[in-house]
């Protein structure tokens, strides 16, 4: 029996960096338009939900094609609030509303609009194949690695990481010594149900799905809408 999947896009009314970030145009498109565009294309969504605050973003995602059957309370539309509690709430209200169970939830941001396909197949595969991974999260290979940052106390840098306990002053190692590390992109996370219940976003067991860094897009400025709007132009 295929799993019962729904996607949440989490698109909230306010936007301190970019005022309107998720309905503001993008190729001549609102933002939110890519990540509906993406979650729709699957035959392995069942639901393409969007969870928002906002009248305005409700009526345009429904016209793009997106479910939106809640409004997501305005404590949940804070700029500190969490991932957490948002997708929370959306299982708990779509279970609710459409008197159905749901297997997994897919987190689609709207600030990740250039997304490199067949990300949702295959990171359904991925969670098919290991019965005991607790979700799936895009992540891409770092060059800046955790041994060699720094934070401030008391006036003085501190290494953030020293769990090398057989090396000394780790910051120093080789390249060729430091162990890989990856950054969470932001395209997708790929949630089971009991995770969720069991009160985290992500879990202990968590899947990466690699994508090239050279393909990552995270819309946070205006000078990112500008780069994205560059390389939808140049893929015309």
């Amino acid at each position: 029996m295929n799993p019962n999947i729904y996607t949440v896009i989490p698109a909230r009314g306010g936007s301190k960096s970019v005022p309107r970030k998720n309905i503001k145009p993008l190729n001549g498109h609102p933002l939110i338009k890519y990540s509906i565009d993406y979650s729709n294309a699957s035959s392995l969504v069942n639901r393409t939900i969007v969870s928002t605050d906002d009248e305005e973003i409700a009526d345009i995602a429904k016209g793009l094609g997106a479910d939106v059957p809640f409004m997501r309370p305005q404590s949940l539309g804070g700029d500190l609030v969490q991932d957490y509690p948002v997708v929370m709430h959306a299982l708990i209200a779509l279970e609710e509303i459409y008197e159905e169970t749901i297997d997994i939830i897919i987190l689609l941001r709207p600030t990740s609009p250039l997304r490199p396909s067949n990300l949702i197949e295959s990171g359904i595969s991925l969670l098919k194949n290991d019965p005991a991974a607790t979700s799936v999260r895009a992540v891409a290979s770092s060059t800046e690695h955790p041994y060699r940052q720094w934070g401030m106390q008391d006036g003085y840098i501190i290494g953030f990481s020293n769990d090398l306990t057989s090396k000394i002053e780790p910051f120093n190692l080789p390249r060729q010594e430091l162990p890989k590390v990856f950054f969470q992109t932001g395209d997708i996370e790929i949630i089971r149900r009991q995770t969720l219940k069991n009160g985290s976003i992500s879990g202990d067991r968590i899947l990466p799905l690699t994508i090239n860094s050279d393909q990552v897009y995270d819309i946070d400025s205006q000078e990112d809408f500008d780069l994205a709007e560059r390389n939808l132009e140049a893929t015309k």
